[in-house]
């Protein structure tokens, strides 16, 4: 354990969040926690402390900040519903900016930032993404992958200003997180006999994964950079039917075409205006459930030749194990 290094986690609440706080934690590191509307009672330990900070509470932040030395910046909304765009910009580019000029202020040493692969250009093309494919509307960005580039720029300002820092852009992350919100609420549904599947493909990766990525990249000393976390590029339905098997569920069987994701879409919007509840599908999720993407994930093995992906038929059979025991 390095006695002078203390760590600043935030979005300790969220699947990534707990999983790097374990991984730290079992390192020997210590830990602060920072959550806010969703608590941390599952994790004790003596070299973790608990915080209940707003990132966007200057003054609270500051406080916090003032004898940290590393920050991993995790917390963010995920979201692709317009009725949210202000809250997606308070919280993916107003907390971050937050969170870049207290690090500034404190000295911290290093900060890493957890963008999203939907920052990257990542429609109608036909070449795997990489990183030097920058978000663009023209494109059929989605807001929150604005909301994420627009972070990311905060980053970078903030690296011009003198802050080390380096970006991580995982892709679909996986793991036994709750299953009502993000990516482990594809289980669910699932599990509860989803019926219908897309031909669309995108990157799948272990939240195990991205934790030891992260940790291994702040450890080292690369700044000034950003990195595609994604294991394995898949077919959503091949995806799905993986998890059905895990389940022992049926099968999804019944094709998603264009007309009908649009016309889904659309009707979720109208049900969604006059009961004002989530839409469960908006017009971006339907579009990037169609779309064939793909994404190259060479430059981060090229600086860590060692790191190994799991499978992703482990980490499916692993998380449905889990979640069945909950």
């Amino acid at each position: 354990m390095n006695s002078q290094k203390k760590i600043l986690v935030t979005g300790a609440a969220g699947l990534l969040g707990k999983e790097l706080i374990l991984q730290l934690l079992s390192a020997g590191e210590i830990v602060k926690a920072v959550y806010h509307q969703t608590t941390l009672n599952d994790i004790d330990h003596p070299q973790l402390q608990k915080v209940n900070v707003d990132l966007l509470d200057i003054l609270a932040l500051e406080e916090i900040m003032q004898d940290v030395t590393h920050v991993y910046h995790c917390a963010g909304l995920v979201n692709f519903s317009s009725k949210h765009k202000t809250r997606l910009y308070k919280i993916n580019v107003e907390a971050t900016t937050n969170v870049v000029n207290t690090a500034l202020n404190a000295g911290v040493k290093k900060l890493l930032f957890v963008s999203s692969v939907a920052a990257l250009d990542r429609m109608k093309t036909t070449e795997p993404i990489n990183e030097g494919m920058q978000w663009n509307k023209e494109t059929g960005g989605s807001i929150y992958g604005h909301s994420k580039y627009m972070g990311e720029m905060e980053v970078w300002r903030g690296m011009a200003e003198g802050l080390q820092a380096v970006i991580v852009n995982p892709s679909i992350i996986l793991g036994p997180g709750n299953w009502n919100a993000g990516s482990t609420a594809i289980f669910k549904k699932v599990y509860q006999g989803l019926k219908w599947f897309t031909e669309g493909s995108t990157g799948f990766v272990d939240v195990n994964d991205v934790c030891r990525a992260m940790i291994l990249l702040m450890e080292s000393d690369i700044h000034a950079e950003r990195f595609i976390i994604s294991a394995e590029n898949k077919q959503f339905k091949e995806v799905l039917c993986m998890i059905a098997d895990a389940f022992k569920k049926e099968r999804p069987s019944k094709k998603v075409n264009k007309f009908i994701s649009s016309l889904a879409w659309r009707m979720e919007s109208i049900r969604s205006f006059f009961t004002g509840s989530e839409p469960l599908i908006t017009k971006d999720t339907a579009n990037a459930s169609l779309a064939k993407v793909s994404f190259d994930n060479t430059k981060f093995l090229k600086h860590f030749p060692d790191f190994r992906y799991k499978p992703l038929q482990e980490t499916i059979e692993k998380t449905c194990a889990t979640l069945q025991q909950k």
